[in-house]
């Protein structure tokens, strides 16, 4: 039988193994200086969502500040995406200021085309990587469990007549519906995604490309068993022709005449796709294989 102070020794090594290694985490943490993250939701999302996500980063990143922006949460993600942008472009700017190596972004879902907002319209952020999870960058366009909660007595093919309206215009939405069999009405519709895309007249467009570019890098996520971004294409900049053929990101025109900055990224070695089958939509925040894979690797 060990005694009182054989007991007392094996505590006190438990004790400092312990003391190493919140040591040794916090050590790693400042020599590798891993740079902040901020998390952007998506609709009808808040931030507690991404208890797995969190729990992801402090694995492989520990000590990384991560922030999950916590505005326009569940129905008040419906607000027109101009004002998400400006509430989310204030929350998030502090965080850069006192981030002096930069920060990174994970935006999910609309976050994604939140997100692209923000940094199309800030000239001095310092957003390293910009990660695109699984968000409709191209737009949306499909019958899917989300427009039926909505829309009850519209169908994809006929929300056109709502969506490129000024009432539609202030539902997020219809910021990214992208009919394709509609085009004209879109791009004179659209007062967010098709200002974004330079695909109507945009005086700010020169300025707005080069802000943009001043990410490091993109990393477009998506898969074709989300179910809910439509075409899941879209999360790579894939969309639907007139006859709803899907035209991958480097055979439309918004990148072969380089309107934003997608040409220059891939040329620079900076784009990055990632595609994962198996993975609905809701999942991909807390889907292991899906950060191991996509993710993890460019939150350094």
């Amino acid at each position: 039988m060990k005694g009182p102070s054989a007991v007392s020794c094996r505590r006190k090594r438990g004790v400092t193994r312990l003391l190493w290694t919140l040591f040794g985490a916090c050590l790693v943490a400042t020599v590798i200086g891993y740079k902040p993250v901020v998390i952007v939701h998506g609709l009808f999302d808040s931030s507690g969502v991404f208890v797995e996500l969190l729990r992801f980063i402090n694995q492989s990143h520990p000590g990384t500040n991560v922030s999950v922006i916590d505005l326009f949460d569940r129905s008040s993600s419906l607000q027109p995406l101009w004002k998400q942008v400006e509430g989310f472009k204030e929350a998030i700017y502090p965080i850069m200021q006192n981030a002096a190596d930069g920060v990174h972004f994970i935006c999910y879902s609309q976050g994604g085309l939140i997100c692209r907002g923000i940094l199309s319209t800030l000239p001095n952020h310092n957003v390293h990587s910009f990660i695109s999870l699984s968000s409709p960058q191209a737009g949306q366009y499909g019958d899917t469990d989300y427009l039926k909660y909505l829309f009850p007595q519209f169908m994809k093919s006929n929300l056109f007549h709502f969506c490129y309206t000024g009432v539609g215009q202030r539902i997020s939405i219809c910021n990214y519906w992208k009919d394709p069999h509609h085009t004209d009405m879109y791009v004179n519709g659209s007062d967010y995604l098709a200002l974004l895309n330079s695909e109507r007249p945009n005086p700010n467009s020169t300025v707005w490309k080069k802000n943009f570019l001043r990410i490091k890098k993109l990393v477009l996520i998506g898969g074709p068993d989300d179910g809910v971004i439509t075409p899941w294409q879209s999360s790579q900049f894939g969309f639907y022709n007139d006859n709803e053929t899907v035209v991958e990101i480097k055979d439309q025109d918004l990148y072969l005449r380089d309107v934003f900055g997608l040409k220059t990224l891939n040329a620079r070695g900076d784009l990055f796709l990632c595609s994962m089958a198996g993975v609905e939509h809701v999942k991909w925040h807390s889907n292991d294989t899906v950060f191991n894979t996509c993710i993890e690797k460019w939150l350094v």
